[in-house]
């Protein structure tokens, strides 16, 4: 990394460990299966089918959540580019843009329920950065970029090492 580059890092909050997600899955388990098997003693034995249904969606979704652990954006603005790194457990991608033409980006949601989009664009270009962070976060990583990176034709001085995220 040059000495004038500044480098942040985006990862999603995973609070979750592997052991807690194992105790809540068996516990879930535990309560689903012995309710279950209580109203299937009774005679209503279709209810079987539809817990074990029930529990391998919720072990699929805290798969997918835990895979989110290894998913991380890193950012490194340099006098000259803007380069944004996508990792996760698999894959590394890495997408390049000039600084000095590059754009920091809000882009609305399709509707109220859809979260805004921050895009960084260049040449006909944009990469989505933070599509895991909060609204909140997404503005205030707007900002700090639109600081970091200016507009079109705009390149404001970074700071020295002092500012390394």
């Amino acid at each position: 990394m040059p000495p004038s580059a500044t480098r942040i890092e985006l990862a999603p909050n995973c609070s979750l460990s592997i052991a807690g997600a194992r105790w809540f899955f068996a516990s879930c388990c535990v309560a689903s299966f012995g309710v279950a098997g209580l109203v299937a003693s009774q005679g209503f034995w279709p209810v079987l089918p539809f817990a074990g249904l029930e529990m391998l969606l919720l072990g699929i979704a805290l798969k997918l959540s835990l895979a989110r652990r290894h998913q991380k954006q890193i950012i490194l603005i340099s006098t000259e580019v803007v380069e944004i790194e996508d990792r996760d457990a698999a894959h590394r991608a890495s997408v390049v843009f000039p600084r000095h033409w590059a754009q920091v980006r809000i882009r609305a949601g399709g509707s109220p329920l859809h979260p805004s989009r921050l895009v960084i664009e260049s040449h006909g270009r944009r990469h989505e950065i933070g599509s895991f962070l909060n609204e909140q976060e997404r503005l205030g990583l707007a900002a700090r970029l639109k600081r970091l990176i200016g507009r079109i034709d705009e390149s404001p001085p970074l700071p020295t090492l002092g500012g390394q995220a």
